[in-house]
């Protein structure tokens, strides 16, 4: 450190005191009053003022010549912070620079103009670019497979994604955005060598080396493994799989594979026998019977199949946040609508021209009639229509005229206040008139009114406005009406039974739905929709229908529509193999082959234990129905262990 002298009066000495940096040490020396104290500086005599050892001197030129003004000591001290603030920020560079050149990780950064703007030692080694080359240069120009610049324009991460660099080298890399106030700045790049491991995994031949290599592996794995031999007894598990199924490896390793399954089918036992893998099953483990989604891959060397591995996801936590889930879109749902006419399938001219009328009607403000027999999809058009209007963004609430008493449809709809009747909330409370302002009503089964009801509804629909049951104040609300109804109105007309006045005010705007019978080039597509849906109900894979099966649909009458028609795919996916893709004609049965099959047996020339089987498979496909195709639900109805019901399914 420098020797500094100040030389001035003890004003200025003092006023100079403030701009000296910590931890730097400053001689002093007074041209007014010896007396004076300071504990920044280190007072000198006059005589020492000529001392060889002050290098730098503030002060008049009159007490040394070469002395500089004192007024830029506080530049000469600001200029010594930031020199050591320099020096200090270029020693945390080159530490991090020593560390980012020794981590095993190749790292590439670059800015905003994609040019290259990091590259450690090890991603020289792997890239074969230089620091002193291309820093600076456009990655694109150096490394054209690099997808920094993607990452760049998506400020989205991207974890372990494999690259190939030139032709005998692997990689996997995680690419991450350098963020800036919410903006992409720039990108950076950690990657591994892992062709050693690639090549590894190609040169495996045999089943003892894949045990070998997974033993390391799975251990340290928080999914659940197991592996099997060729003839299904268990070879290796990890702790992972211990703690999920309460099974040790004495229990499991050297015994059948489905030890371990309380209920449901092994799915190694299928991998092994197919040589296919099988992915999202789900089964019951363990003593506790844990819910669980197996996935299993088959191991084949040369060929032949030497084992499969089995990988086991815990979804009991799933299965609880998944009912919250549904409990919570049970609320929604009354207060949303669903669908929209994409939702809506069918190609035929009748279906098109009812999606046509409903379409244009959603952008008028009048009230809408949807006509059509039980199961056309009433419903799914209602929502449809409102979410097609400019009500979209409010409330779409549903009720059924037929689920309710006169008078607990009155307060649903209307409201009541306080007192209005015994058991009423205190407070009072609104009707979905109320809550649906701005929005729209669906009325299903609107030809259930009674007239009282039917009357209160007209004044609703003429003027707008509602009275709660047992007040007095009228209420405005603008509210979309769309009513529904599967009956002859016109003959409730005739015999007084309904109001030719609300009729009128309903019908501005008719829509006929037409039934399935009518529409049968639909059935296809119609088949194809529902399908998805029942395989996420039922956890199933069924993708399409054999044409057989698409003839015998239909040539059926549908009386029950759309609705009767996923009742029929529903009840041919539950008694269909886990695996199966195709729904056959055999599968299908309609509920008038339902009706006429009574379980009475037939008296027949089959042997009797033939005759009993057949007998047998009747009652429990019966029951399986009963249960929504609940097996431990129908095994336990039975009074068979579910283990047995799986048998007999067979």
């Amino acid at each position: 450190m420098k020797h500094v002298l100040l030389i001035g009066t003890a004003a200025q000495l003092e006023e100079m005191e403030k701009s000296i940096p910590a931890g730097i040490s400053c001689f002093a020396g007074l041209t007014d009053q010896s007396d004076w104290e300071s504990s920044r500086f280190t007072l000198v005599r006059k005589s020492e003022w000529t001392s060889e050892k002050f290098e730098l001197v503030f002060g008049d030129a009159v007490w040394r010549e070469g002395a500089l003004p004192l007024q830029c000591a506080p530049i000469y001290f600001r200029q010594m912070e930031a020199d050591a603030e320099k020096a200090e920020l270029q020693q945390i560079a080159e530490r991090l620079k020593e560390v980012l050149n020794a981590t095993h990780d190749g790292m590439i950064a670059i800015n905003s103009d994609t040019q290259i703007t990091l590259l450690n030692k090890r991603a020289e080694e792997m890239t074969g670019l230089s620091t002193s080359r291309d820093i600076g240069k456009n990655v694109h120009d150096v490394m054209p497979t690099s997808m920094l610049p993607r990452v760049l324009k998506t400020a989205k991460t991207e974890h372990n994604r494999k690259q190939k660099l030139g032709n005998d080298r692997t990689i996997v890399t995680t690419r991450v955005p350098i963020m800036d106030n919410g903006q992409a700045v720039g990108a950076l790049g950690v990657f591994r060598d892992i062709t050693e491991i690639v090549n590894m995994a190609e040169e495996v031949t045999n089943l003892k080396s894949i045990q070998e290599m997974l033993e390391a592996i799975i251990h340290s794995s928080d999914d659940a493994i197991s592996v099997v031999d060729e003839n299904g007894n268990g070879l290796l598990i990890n702790p992972a799989y211990t703690r999920l199924t309460g099974l040790t490896e004495a229990e499991v390793v050297g015994k059948p594979a489905s030890t371990d399954i309380s209920e449901g089918e092994s799915i190694h036992m299928q991998v092994l026998q197919s040589g296919v893998a099988v992915r999202g099953a789900r089964m019951k483990v363990g003593p506790a019977k844990k819910d669980v989604v197996v996935n299993v891959a088959p191991v084949i060397v040369d060929g032949d199949v030497k084992g499969s591995v089995g990988v086991v996801h815990d979804v009991s936590e799933m299965e609880a946040l998944t009912k919250e889930l549904e409990q919570a879109r049970k609320i929604i749902r009354t207060l949303e609508a669903k669908y929209s006419f994409d939702d809506i399938i069918g190609r035929t001219q009748e279906i098109k021209m009812a999606v046509d009328q409903a379409k244009v009607a959603a952008r008028t403000p009048a009230a809408i009639l949807l006509r059509g027999d039980s199961g056309t999809g009433k419903e799914l058009f209602a929502h449809a229509v409102h979410n097609e209007s400019g009500r979209k963004f409010n409330k779409f609430i549903r009720v059924n005229c037929a689920s309710l008493s006169e008078t607990l449809l009155e307060s649903e709809l209307f409201g009541y206040e306080d007192g209005a009747f015994s058991g009423a909330k205190s407070g009072g409370r609104k009707g979905v008139f109320e809550e649906a302002d701005k929005g729209s009503i669906f009325l299903d089964e609107i030809g259930e009114l009674t007239h009282k009801m039917q009357a209160k509804l007209l004044r609703v629909l003429q003027e707008q406005e509602i009275v709660r049951v047992g007040g007095s104040q009228v209420i405005r609300v603008d509210v979309r009406v769309i009513a529904a109804t599967n009956m002859n109105i016109e003959k409730r007309i005739e015999q007084g039974e309904f109001r030719s006045d609300l009729f009128f005010r309903l019908n501005r705007v008719p829509i006929y739905i037409p039934p399935l019978n009518e529409r049968k080039d639909d059935i296809g597509r119609l088949s194809e929709h529902l399908m998805m849906k029942l395989n996420q109900d039922y956890g199933r894979r069924v993708t399409k229908l054999s044409p057989e099966a698409l003839q015998k649909l239909q040539r059926y009458s549908w009386p029950g529509n759309v609705r009767e028609l996923e009742n029929v795919l529903g009840r041919a996916m539950i008694h269909l193999p886990q695996n199966a893709r195709t729904i056959r004609a055999a599968d299908i049965v309609t509920d008038e082959q339902k009706e006429g099959s009574k379980l009475s047996p037939d008296i027949s020339e089959e042997p009797l234990d033939e005759q009993l089987r057949r007998f047998e498979r009747a009652v429990i496909d019966k029951m399986l129905i009963e249960t929504d195709g609940n097996k431990t639900k129908a095994a336990q109805k039975l009074g068979i262990s579910t283990r047995s019901l799986y048998y007999k399914l067979k």
